[in-house]
């Protein structure tokens, strides 16, 4: 793969993935054929800003969970009330990190 498109990619793209997943991401990309960098291009990565917003003002009622695709917590912290709470002010914490695993899952399903 041309090394200017996955600089560009990663410039683009790194705020989506944890840091420590960035060189791993780049050697993908580099060893990456022609064919599967349309697939890489059009994936849709969640904003981990956007899902600590949500979560703080509606995380009660797992609306973060769902937007990050975790359905299963999101209908656990719905059911519960977001743990009567504390489960919602933990997530405050945690939603980011679990916003860019689920990224960096993404972009491995794109890539296989």
């Amino acid at each position: 793969m041309d090394s200017q498109k996955v600089d560009m990619f990663m410039m683009m793209n790194s705020k989506y993935f944890e840091a420590h997943h960035l060189p791993a991401i780049r050697e993908r990309l580099l060893s990456l054929d022609e064919a599967k960098w349309g697939m890489v291009q059009t994936a849709q990565f969640k904003e981990p800003s956007t899902a600590l917003i949500i979560s703080i003002f509606a995380g009660a009622f797992g609306i973060d969970r769902f937007y990050i695709g975790d359905t299963g917590l999101g209908i656990a912290k719905l059911l519960t009330c977001g743990g009567l709470g504390i489960w919602k002010i933990v997530d405050w914490f945690l939603i980011m990190g679990a916003t860019r695993e689920k990224n960096m899952e993404s972009f491995q399903n794109a890539i296989y």
